[in-house]
């Protein structure tokens, strides 16, 4: 599989959109694309990336094809697109973040279609996809990961091979569990120290010089809870709820009980209820200092 000479992306979205432009830029190869939005193919297009009809075109013309998708329905949609095409590529690359039961199962069909599943789900903000500085997880077969990782290093400095199929997704999952409920605890100790009378600016940069001092402190914290901004156009209370009930399921899977995140959920599927389903997630200190 080292030889493959031509990309496929689907799925050129808030995240997507920018990893495609980075994989265009750097693989040195030819990318083919498709999004259901004209201007996001558009935009691919103009750094470029060739555009293709149709799944079914996409998957005649490319080797390996790379998927960025809201949720694990998309991905079965469009990987059973890709399968029943006369042609399809033989390495499908998940990088959404999705179930991991529903991930192994759909592996299983891809197998018996003759190719491979792997995940590689993403992590940290929007401004590391557009940098290609992405954490990305990776399950799939060491020799396999050894092929892919130069492409995924074109959008992400941090590539790491964390096991078999599904790996991906749990490390992910956990990964963003620990952000919500890190997010969940900054929005309260604001909401706190704002009411006993202390500057939230103070507070936070004051936070940073001890013990109490995370990525989620420096970087979104003091972005969104100090000038409290909450913009649609960023990672939704909707997707916050979505990727935390994947790992609640994966708790509930192994017969664990975790209170922390069942409490930073309540307070997530309030904030969306009060409104708030698009807003970037830590808009949740609506909620913590009444103003919900």
């Amino acid at each position: 599989m080292s030889e493959e000479k031509v990309l496929g992306f689907v799925g050129l979205g808030v995240m997507g959109g920018p990893m495609c432009a980075n994989l265009t830029r750097k693989s040195g190869l030819p990318v083919i694309v498709y999004d259901a939005r004209d201007d996001a193919l558009a935009s691919a297009v103009e750094i470029g990336a060739e555009r293709a009809s149709d799944l079914a075109d996409l998957a005649a013309r490319v080797d390996i094809v790379f998927l960025s998708l809201p949720s694990i329905a998309q991905v079965e949609e469009v990987v059973g697109e890709i399968l029943a095409a006369p042609r399809h590529p033989a390495v499908i690359v998940d990088m959404s973040t999705s179930d991991v039961t529903r991930t192994r199962e759909l592996g299983e069909q891809v197998a018996a279609a003759g190719a491979v599943l792997v995940d590689a789900p993403v992590a940290r903000l929007r401004q590391a996809a557009v940098e290609g500085t992405l954490l990305i997880t990776v399950g799939a077969p060491e020799g396999l990961f050894a092929t892919l990782e130069p492409h995924l290093s074109c959008m992400g400095s941090d590539i790491v091979h964390v096991g078999g199929l599904g790996n991906g997704q749990v490390v992910k999952i956990l990964n963003n569990m620990v952000v919500f409920q890190n997010v969940n605890a900054l929005a309260e100790a604001m909401a706190i120290g704002r009411t006993a009378g202390v500057d939230g600016r103070l507070l936070f940069e004051t936070l940073q010089l001890g013990s109490a001092d995370s990525f989620q402190l420096r970087k979104n914290a003091m972005g969104t809870l100090v000038p409290d901004e909450f913009p649609e156009k960023a990672f939704p209370t909707l997707y916050a709820i979505k990727d935390l009930a994947l790992a609640l399921q994966l708790a509930e899977d192994g017969g664990l009980t975790v209170k922390g995140a069942q409490q930073t959920m309540e307070l997530l599927e309030a904030t969306r209820d009060a409104g708030y389903e698009l807003n970037y997630y830590p808009v949740m200190i609506k909620l913590i200092d009444g103003r919900g």
